[in-house]
């Protein structure tokens, strides 16, 4: 499947986080995001250094400036289960505008054509990194990283776009 591109509408599927109330929740993603402009973007694996020390927080540190710009959601995706997002994201204590959405299967990784096989350092096939703007579902901004890259899918490249 071809990767996710600007100006497509992002396909509908299956999303899983915990909300406010500790509470599982599994939504579409059209559901979740249609009206909303939406920061959505995605790493590799949960608790691994670069995602861990670089990528999230940049999103969690420039929350407010997303808000003020009229982001509505922030969104941190893997392929991961949605408990060990939620895990991941208990450790960002400061964090108040980011959610931990989880992919456990894969399968909305694949219907945006943006996997990752990363097999041979035992970690299956992941997510991915990327940074994208939603619109009301579509794509309006698509910065896909190639291999385990971290060039242009940060917080600040996105807030640039804005």
């Amino acid at each position: 499947m071809a990767p996710i591109t600007v100006g497509n509408v992002i396909p509908d599927g299956k999303i899983s986080f915990f909300d406010e109330n500790d509470q599982l929740q599994t939504v579409s993603i059209h559901s979740f995001a249609a009206g909303k402009k939406v920061v959505f973007f995605g790493v590799p694996g949960a608790f691994t250094p670069l995602c861990s020390m670089s990528h999230v927080p940049g999103f969690i540190e420039k929350a407010g400036e997303f808000k003020s710009k009229g982001i509505d959601e922030i969104i941190c995706f893997s392929a991961n289960d949605p408990y060990v997002m939620k895990a991941w994201g208990k450790t960002y204590t400061e964090n108040k505008h980011v959610k931990f959405v989880g992919d456990g299967s894969g399968e909305y990784t694949h219907l945006l054509g943006l996997e990752l096989d990363l097999k041979d350092k035992g970690m299956g096939v992941r997510t991915r990194r990327f940074a994208m703007l939603l619109d009301n579902l579509k794509v309006t901004v698509a910065n896909v990283e190639s291999g385990g890259e971290f060039t242009i899918s940060s917080a600040q490249d996105i807030l640039k776009a804005l």
